[in-house]
């Protein structure tokens, strides 16, 4: 009785993943008319981005003290 239902649950597992599978793909059919940035340059804007907030952080605190 224990194999049994170790086969049904191993045929169950191997169902689900070809439903996700086709999820993904659909997934990444969509994604290749979005607008694509390079990790290069949202490292560089990010870090631009930081340095914005600190200076303006800076720039505050001693303007009104």
């Amino acid at each position: 009785m224990r194999g049994s239902r170790g086969i049904m649950a191993k045929k169950k597992r191997s169902s689900g993943g070809l439903m996700s599978s086709a999820g993904l793909m659909r997934y990444f059919d969509t994604e290749e008319t979005s607008i694509t940035i390079s990790p290069k340059t949202l490292m560089i804007f990010s870090i631009f981005l930081a340095v914005i907030v600190v200076a303006l952080h800076i720039y505050f605190k001693t303007g009104t003290a």
